[in-house]
Parts: structure tokens; sequence; C-alpha cells
């Protein structure tokens, strides 16, 4: 079961993007209108807006755009500005040799949007098995792996996410005695000295941000640059360091060089960022190859039925893919769904619950009223939608 199904979403540059961008997203809230780092208080009590660390997002003809504080959103429009650190933390430097050992970067094709983006991504295994952010490929439509140490590049698929916990894993294609990060497990004490490493801001080469641990099983609360597509993350590491969009699914190393947690966010104003426990992201990332396929763990990519609907409106259609199942249905602009797989729809949210139990390649059986109020019918395949 899925809590997002690549089947409705938000209008984009095309009319008929299928998801929301989550990755380079914007601090929102009084704390980041002060241009104060959104940290997470002592006793947990406050979940700070933070923004996502990554993955930085352009777009093949927005160029960049914008000039605030922040990275804002690239799906549809570039990235603006730039994030400066606070006073006490170093600038991120070059990362070296041996800290991109085991290291890539992802760079995405979000097709139904229009757009691309690009994160980063550690090795696991030397046939190609990679860890990320959820967020780094979410709504992508292919996905590409650079290996940082060598140059060589693999076309990845996605073997599973969980969107929950911000956590997906990729294999590369025919991938082989690639070198693997090296994890520690043991985890990490306030005051420990840490270095974020990851393709910070899409710069030629890869950034190593040196900082230190100040907060342990942190919670906060991340959100796209308009506050809103707010996403929940517990049981973080908390560091002061120069962590920068792009940064996203790279590795946290301890002063021994190894792998205690994945850079996953970072405050808009700058000198705080957060970290999954690598112990916890490894344990998901092993229920992914496992095989578990629940509400928070998704196997491959989610059921697709190319359609984009105007909530406010029921569940009329606003657009659909074209040559996607909605589309081979004969369903058009200005249509009304009114039942999917037998459930009766009222919203856009009915149409994701009705298709939260089925996988690509599976029939589904429709109804809707069509503009000049005539009921229709007919059966259409799912395909494989975009990353979720």
């Amino acid at each position: 079961m899925r809590n997002r199904i690549a089947a409705i979403g938000a209008l984009g540059a095309l009319g008929l993007a299928t998801g929301t961008v989550i990755g380079v997203q914007t601090a929102a809230g009084d704390s980041a209108a002060t241009g104060t780092a959104a940290a997470s208080s002592a006793t947990g009590s406050t979940d700070p807006l933070v923004v996502y660390g990554g993955p930085r997002g352009y777009s093949g003809t927005g160029g960049y755009s914008g000039t605030g504080g922040g990275w804002a959103q690239g799906g549809l429009g570039g990235y603006g500005g730039t994030t400066q650190p606070g006073a006490t933390v170093a600038a991120a430097s070059e990362a070296t040799a041996d800290q991109l050992v085991g290291v890539v970067d992802v760079t995405t094709v979000l097709g139904y949007e229009d757009a691309e983006a690009a994160g980063t991504g550690m090795v696991l295994t030397a046939d190609g098995t990679v860890l990320t952010n959820n967020h780094v490929i979410e709504g992508a439509t292919s996905i590409t792996v650079t290996v940082l140490s060598t140059g060589n590049s693999y076309e990845a698929t996605v073997v599973g996410t969980n969107p929950t916990d911000d956590v997906a894993v990729l294999q590369l294609t025919d991938a082989a005695g690639l070198d693997t990060v090296e994890v520690d497990t043991d985890g990490v004490a306030v005051g420990d000295a840490v270095t974020a490493v990851g393709n910070a801001g899409g710069e030629v080469g890869t950034s190593a941000a040196a900082g230190t641990v100040t907060g342990l099983e942190q919670s906060i609360t991340a959100t796209d640059e308009t506050g809103s597509d707010a996403e929940q993350l517990t049981g973080l590491i908390e560091i002061a360091a120069d962590v920068q969009a792009g940064d996203s699914g790279g590795p946290l190393y301890d002063a021994e060089g190894e792998v205690v947690g994945m850079d996953t966010a970072a405050s808009s104003a700058g000198g705080v960022a957060y970290a999954i426990p690598i112990e916890d992201a490894l344990s998901i990332a092993e229920q992914i190859v496992a095989g578990v396929d629940d509400e928070t763990v998704h196997q491959g990519y989610p059921a697709f039925l190319g359609v984009s609907l105007v909530d406010s409106a029921g569940a009329t259609v606003a657009g659909v893919v074209a040559g996607g199942p909605a589309d081979t249905a004969g369903l058009a602009a200005g249509d009304v769904l009114t039942t999917v797989d037998g459930t009766t729809i009222s919203s856009a949210d009915d149409v994701t619950t009705a298709l939260a139990d089925l996988d690509p390649g599976d029939e589904v059986a429709l109804t809707w009223t069509d503009a000049s109020g005539a009921a229709r019918s007919a059966t259409t395949v799912l395909v494989a939608g975009p990353a979720d």
C-alpha cells in the first residue's frame, strides 16, 4: 500500500505534473522570516521548519532565478539565491579523494514536470545498490548516477522507497566492482566532530562541510518554499555545519572517516543541518531490499493513472497525460470522475485512496461524467509512474 500514488497532483509547467518536487525546499515560519537558523529546541517540544538539504533543481529553460536567501524549489524555475553559513560555522571546502569513495551524484529527470533535479547518494554494494533520500528521487521518470571517484555513470532504477522516513534505495544497471562507503553504526554523541559530504549547489566537484554534533533524536518539520507539503522527520542528528542544497543523500562522516548518518536537511538561514542516523537508514534499506511492501515501505514505482484533478471541484479533470491510462480510457479536461475500481469518488484524495492497493499493470474500471453531462465508463491498465 502507498500513502502517495503518482496518479494526481498539482498543475505544472505543462499543466500535467503528477506530483510536487520535494527536495530543494525553503524554510517557512517566523524563524525563517527573521533569518534565524531554525534549530530544534533542547526539549524537542517545538519542531522547527527547515529546508531540505537538496537536491538542487533546475529546468532546461528556467535557468537561474530569484534573489532571496535560501534555496528555492527549482523544479520548474531554477534556484534562487545562496544560503550563507552561520557566523560560527566554517564554509564548506572541496571534498578529498577519500571522502568521495562510495559517494555518487544522483541526477533525475522529472518528465511530467519538465524539470530536472540532483542530489547525492552512497554505494552500499559492489554491484550498485545505492542509498539516498526519497526526496532526491521523488517525481523522477529517469535517474542517472555518477560515481564520483571514477566519473563513470549508470542508469538507475528505484528498488523501493520510504517517503515517511525519507529513504530510498536505487539499483545501478550493469554495475560491478564498485567501492562502497564504510559505515559505523555505533552512533555519535553531542560534541563529536563530523563532516557532511555532498553535491552542494551542483557546483563542480563535491563539498565537505566540517561541523559538530549539536543534538540527537531531533524532530523537524520540512516544507517546500511556500510553506506547504510539510513532512515530519524524527530521530535526526543535528549538526552545526555548512550543509547546502544538493547534499541530501550524502554521507555524514565521523572523525575516523566512517559514515554515521545520511545528510537530509538544513536550515534556510544556514549553519544548522540534520542527518538520518545511518543505522536507521540502513534498517529501512534492508526492508526495501527484502521486498517489504506496506503503508510506509513501497516497492519499485507506483501505479500511475496519468490524470490531474482540480480538488476544489470534486474530482474534475484538469488534464491528462498524453498516451497515459486516463487518456487511453477517454478521459479529458472537464470530465468528472465518479468511481475508480468500484470506489465512489468525490475528491482527488479519493482517487489516491482507490489506487493505493493497485500496482502497475493492474486493470482499473473508471466511470465519469463528461463535459456534456453524459455518463461514461471504461477499463484501462495502470502503468508505472514517477518515483514516489
